[in-house]
């Protein structure tokens, strides 16, 4: 039992550490060839949004929004990857076992 609690805390300790980096980082999406880039926190926090002038066509805003949405679900795409890379080796897979946040 002792053995069982040493590792429960340990993995927590993982945890929090894995939580911290992803909190920390910043990951970026693109869309249009890079007319509009999104800057993302870890966490999934929108920082930036950045587009290039170009992409502004007035006849046509239909098309910029439709890039930023891309640049959105770039992003987030990039936030799913790393947060997969930091927590599933902590986790071990545990994630359907219904661990919050996993």
């Amino acid at each position: 039992m002792q053995q069982m609690l040493k590792q429960a805390q340990k993995m927590q300790q993982q945890i929090a550490a894995a939580q911290a980096e992803l909190a920390a980082a910043e990951l970026t999406g693109t869309a249009g060839g890079g007319l509009v880039t999104v800057t993302i926190s870890g966490t999934g926090e929108i920082r930036a949004v950045k587009i290039d002038p170009k992409a502004v066509d007035p006849e046509d805003v239909e098309t910029l929004e439709d890039l930023v949405v891309a640049a959105v679900h770039n992003a987030n795409e990039a936030v799913r990857n790393l947060t997969e890379e930091k927590m599933g080796p902590v986790t071990g897979g545990m994630g359907g076992l219904g661990l919050p946040g996993f």
